[in-house]
């Protein structure tokens, strides 16, 4: 039997139309966009037609697009930019929801001298924007934060941070690596100054990412190089992946309410089918205000890494980290009060495009039996352990 696939939130395949558009420039069409001649200019036109693709998915300007390595590249272009450009304004603003690119990045400056207030999430995971809006004065000089929490699917309030963030004179930026392609995303209806964007999240190549940066906003680069990228990021433009990231862009474009749709309305029939299955079954993060694709679950008496061990049928995540032989709950559930043996057994389960019925019904069923397995092998122990030898 094949495995069904739902960690969509790790990674996507690579759409076929995409890898169909990008194929030519790994192979004949391999000129330098710098380059003046014909291959030259002919690689620049495919570059710039990628940017107004990318721009027209968020609603922005062609010339407000940066193109990187991947999410993280430009998140710490954002953010350690933002930084750096501000002058008189050292602080930073972000939440303890935020992605390991953030969240790193946020701690190198700390250590570099710049406070960093981290705003805390209330159980539904989503942060007060009045409780970040009150961090904000000054001395500040970027709010970052997670536009979808990537383990638990949650929507942060963006819009109504940013709002109050701008009229303070304190730029914004928002991770939308998670949500780009599965809900909308407007920069202008956002009010964000700075936003990620990750290709291989929305079935384009790992290795390219965006940056979109506001009109009138210059970042200094993370690199020393020629001045592509408007000088915010140097080297040879990675055509290929580029033309990926737009075409992917131009697709998530045309499918985005259906796909929402669709998969949101399979992913509740997942929810329903394994809440009738086990017992106990809780799901985290905000009831409406998240992802459609994205489930986040806790199987109660069983560890979520046991429980996928012994579901080879199903292909998801646990959310949690395992350092030097020891598993641990993920730092995002403790941090929405989640008691640690239920936060070890949670399961993230994220749906995609090729995501079917059938996939959602064998998923459940094969997640439910083994976590009866689990739980009988755990109750019939303690009987083994007592029995005379």
């Amino acid at each position: 039997m094949i495995p069904v696939y739902l960690d969509h939130n790790a990674t996507t395949p690579i759409d076929e139309d995409v890898l169909a558009v990008m194929l030519p420039y790994l192979r004949e069409r391999f000129g330098n966009p710098s380059s003046s001649h014909p291959p030259g200019r002919r690689a620049r036109e495919a570059v710039e037609t990628a940017r107004a693709e990318v721009a027209g998915l968020i609603g922005a300007a062609p010339d407000e697009i940066v193109f990187t390595s991947g999410g993280t590249e430009a998140s710490n272009t954002a953010i350690r930019g933002a930084a750096a450009a501000r002058e008189g304004r050292r602080g930073i603003v972000t939440t303890v929801l935020e992605h390991p690119a953030t969240d790193e990045c946020c701690r190198l400056l700390e250590r570099a001298g710049h406070p960093v207030r981290r705003v805390a999430a209330r159980a539904d995971g989503r942060v007060a924007a009045d409780d970040v809006i009150a961090a904000l004065d000054d001395t500040v000089a970027l709010v970052t934060l997670i536009h979808a929490q990537n383990e638990i699917g949650t929507l942060q309030p963006v819009d109504e941070i940013a709002r109050a963030a701008r009229a303070r004179g304190v730029w914004v930026h928002a991770d939308a690596a998670q949500s780009l392609g599965k809900v909308p995303v407007d920069v202008d209806a956002l009010g964000v100054d700075l936003l990620t964007i990750a290709g291989h999240k929305l079935y384009a190549p790992k290795g390219i990412g965006a940056l979109y940066v506001r009109g009138g906003i210059a970042l200094p680069p993370l690199l020393a190089g020629a001045g592509q990228e408007h000088g915010m990021r140097p080297g040879t433009e990675n055509v290929a992946f580029i033309v990926a990231l737009g075409a992917a862009c131009r697709i998530a474009a045309r499918k985005l309410d259906r796909d929402a749709v669709r998969i949101g309305a399979l992913a509740g029939q997942l929810l329903v089918r394994l809440q009738r299955a086990v017992p106990g079954l809780a799901l985290t993060g905000h009831p409406d205000q998240r992802l459609p694709n994205t489930l986040n679950l806790l199987f109660s008496g069983v560890s979520g890494r046991a429980l996928l061990e012994a579901c080879p049928h199903v292909l998801a995540s646990t959310g949690s980290a395992c350092h030097a032989g020891s598993e641990e709950p993920s730092a995002v559930l403790l941090a929405l009060g989640i008691d640690r043996a239920a936060a070890l057994g949670a399961v993230r389960l994220s749906l995609g495009r090729a995501t079917t019925a059938t996939d959602v019904e064998a998923a459940a069923d094969h997640l439910a039996a083994a976590w009866r397995r689990l739980r009988a092998a755990a109750e019939a122990a303690p009987r083994l352990s007592g029995a005379p030898t």
